[in-house]
């Protein structure tokens, strides 16, 4: 079976496709946004790796969010559930957790479907 991976470097790809499961990396936004716009970009970019390996937010099987502050729960899910298809919601956990760098207030990691 194969793999492929998308947007590769050196350290890691930000979606790979094994058999009819993708994975994608960690999407987070631009630093020094807001919880909501940093959400927003994230919510844009898994729309677009799916997209890019032929799968939709409705094949979402698991997404696991983390915030830098749980404080941000609300003001996150007020993008989050406008946007995920109520027809099929994922297995979701979210928490609290210290971010890669100061600036980020939250982080999403998708498993699909394709």
């Amino acid at each position: 079976m194969s793999i492929r991976r998308i947007e590769s470097n050196a350290r890691m790809s930000q979606a790979v496709v094994h058999g009819d499961t993708v994975y994608l990396a960690g999407q987070v936004g631009t630093p020094g946004d807001g919880v909501a716009e940093q959400t927003a970009t994230i919510l844009a970019n898994i729309d677009r790796l799916l997209a890019e390996v032929g799968s939709h937010k409705s094949k979402i099987l698991s997404a696991t969010i983390w915030l830098a502050d749980m404080t941000d729960f609300s003001a996150m899910n007020a993008v989050w559930d406008p946007w995920v298809d109520p027809a099929n919601p994922p297995a979701r956990a979210c928490g609290e957790v210290k971010l890669a760098a100061p600036g980020y207030r939250v982080e999403v990691i998708i498993v699909a479907a394709r």
